[in-house]
């Protein structure tokens, strides 16, 4: 399989990407940007790709101790192959193996911190592939919302928290199903694509596991400065 070498952060961290293969989008770097871990948190990518969320989250905080879970054994390979690129094999571990068994690979209530930038399509036709790279990284065949939760809920801490991404169509299914594994939503922040966009196209959720009342809407993200416009500031430093 072909490669391509991408960077991120000017050059200073190397992503490595299948050039036909599923390749990471803008998505990936919101949710690295919207957690916040604390200094020596224990972080779980739930579907971690190449790995592109643990590697910016390497980046910005210099303790964490990060490990990614992956389905797909080429894409884990990846992975594994983008940690020892930038040298965080120390700090970043990549592990092959279904969400649906988590309790294979990870002990319960072990992290601090869950990642999780899943599938967002449900599959509407038996034409799509299991097979497919691409269409097990975009198709809910393996990570429907009730696997991702239940993983979720099974590897965080007690008052851990759990940060995803979703079509802001379908919060308020996300929503039930985590109240549901005991996850409570604590801040949500709608994200548009331009400001006189009418309605936003994606949603940052972070919710902590048993949490107490209280729930923070942040303010409105755009991904663009206006419509067919250059990205707005924010998502440029990102």
């Amino acid at each position: 399989m072909l490669f391509t070498d991408d960077t991120l952060f000017d050059g200073q961290v190397i992503c490595r990407q299948h050039r036909d293969g599923y390749r990471f989008s803008l998505d990936a770097v919101l949710l690295a940007h919207f957690c916040h871990p604390a200094t020596r948190d224990r972080v779980l990518d739930i579907g971690c790709g190449c790995g592109v969320i643990g590697l910016i989250l390497c980046h910005r905080f210099a303790y964490l101790q990060l490990t990614g879970l992956e389905l797909q054994p080429a894409l884990a390979a990846l992975a594994r192959s983008n940690v020892a690129a930038n040298q965080w094999q120390d700090r970043f571990t990549v592990q092959q193996g279904d969400l649906r068994q988590i309790n294979d690979f990870v002990e319960p209530e072990s992290y601090d911190l869950i990642l999780s930038n899943p599938p967002y399509y449900q599959p509407r036709s038996g034409r799509v592939s299991h097979a497919d790279e691409c269409a097990l990284a975009r198709h809910e065949l393996t990570a429907d919302p009730d696997s991702v939760f239940t993983a979720a809920a099974f590897a965080v801490k007690n008052r851990g928290a759990v940060c995803c991404i979703y079509p802001a169509e379908r919060l308020a299914n996300v929503l039930a199903m985590m109240q549901q594994k005991r996850l409570v939503p604590k801040r949500l922040q709608p994200v548009y694509s331009y400001p006189e966009a009418d309605q936003a196209r994606l949603v940052l959720i972070e919710a902590v596991k048993n949490g107490g009342k209280g729930l923070a809407f942040l303010p409105p993200l755009y991904i663009y400065q206006y419509k067919n416009g250059p990205y707005s500031p924010v998502i440029q430093e990102m």
